[in-house]
């Protein structure tokens, strides 16, 4: 008799993440819905992450990698060990459950997206709603306990009209102001949701999230080619989940609050940020949207470079290196916009 391979495959990547998975391994061992299986892709952790799970979690895969590979190429591992188990049959009722370590789930969170993922066959991607977590350090290694906030961490994401794109709440206090169930651009890559043949269908090459990306706003580029390919996005409000999030800004901000925002980011996550906003544009702009919006991505990606010559002269290396990416992000997004199944004016109605 054939081996069934279960219906979800949550996939962790960690790296050096120790004093927050033990709390997500706790609350995915509590689950009302029960079949999962659990892939940790460990980046070259050094924190002894493997013994402890080892230990505790005996039934936990753990694939290792000798070096952090980034979020994009250690999550893609994890997606194509699980779309190799299932075959073409069954594809639109399995999932991938991309999550990072630092999420605390409800324990009627996976039940409560996989009734409603079973319902919605035209939707590739699901998200609840994930709300700010906080914790005291008890030491190195594990958190003495969690705070479990009603301030928003995200309801989806909303696309901007300067073509940016942001969590949807973030930083708002819950006053069920997000109780309304239904399509949004995206979902976090926090936690997220995706239907095995979306993904499938969203494939490049070996990717699934661009590894040219590294990390951050490969979540964007991914919900962004997934509209492109016909597949909506769905927000359920009754899946809880929370969220330590080390780097946090609310969604809606005056010029000087994302000016201090931004001055508090580390260096490595604005070089991201840029060079990542340029190769997210260059890949999933159709034609006749960049000349509509032309003046306001001129105004827009501007003011960014400019502040990045001003304030962060150690970044403008970000701006040569989206350039230098520019061959690889063309042959992407010829790919994309060759097996696009939505207008651009579709697609633009998303950035209001």
């Amino acid at each position: 008799m054939e081996r069934t391979y279960p219906k979800i495959s949550i996939n962790i990547v960690a790296w050096n993440s120790m004093r927050f998975l033990p709390d997500l391994l706790t609350s995915i061992e509590k689950q009302t819905f029960r079949d999962f299986t659990v892939l940790i892709i460990d980046n070259g952790s050094t924190d002894e992450m493997e013994k402890f799970v080892r230990a505790q979690y005996p039934n936990v895969m753990i694939l290792r990698n000798a070096k952090n590979l980034g979020f994009s190429a250690a999550h893609n591992q994890g997606i194509r060990y699980a779309l190799d188990r299932w075959s073409s049959e069954v594809m639109d009722e399995r999932y991938v459950l991309v999550t990072n370590p630092d999420v605390v789930l409800s324990e009627t969170f996976l039940e409560t997206l996989v009734k409603e993922a079973d319902e919605h066959k035209e939707v590739g991607s699901f998200g609840g709603k994930l709300f700010r977590a906080f914790g005291e350090h008890l030491n190195d290694e594990a958190l003495s306990e969690i705070v479990k906030s009603d301030i928003l961490d995200s309801t989806g994401l909303r696309p901007r009209k300067n073509g940016t794109c942001a969590d949807r709440g973030a930083g708002e206090m819950d006053k069920n102001q997000y109780d309304q169930e239904g399509d949004v651009f995206g979902i976090t890559g926090a936690l997220v949701l995706y239907r095995a043949n979306a993904l499938q269908d969203a494939r490049y090459q070996d990717e699934f999230f661009d590894v040219d990306f590294f990390a951050y706003k490969e979540d964007v580029d991914l919900a962004w080619r997934l509209q492109h390919l016909g597949w909506n996005a769905r927000f359920v409000p009754t899946a809880l989940a929370y969220h330590y999030r080390g780097m946090f800004g609310k969604e809606r901000m005056n010029l000087w609050q994302r000016f201090k925002n931004r001055r508090h980011k580390s260096a490595m996550l604005s070089y991201y940020s840029s060079r990542n906003q340029w190769m997210v544009l260059f890949k999933n702009l159709n034609f006749s949207t960049i000349l509509l919006w032309f003046p306001r991505l001129v105004v827009t990606e501007g003011l960014r470079v400019l502040f990045t010559v001003v304030f962060e002269t150690r970044n403008v290396k970000s701006f040569i290196d989206a350039i230098s990416f520019a061959p690889k992000m063309y042959r992407k997004r010829q790919d994309t916009l060759k097996r696009s199944k939505r207008t651009a004016k579709a697609l633009r109605g998303w950035f209001i």
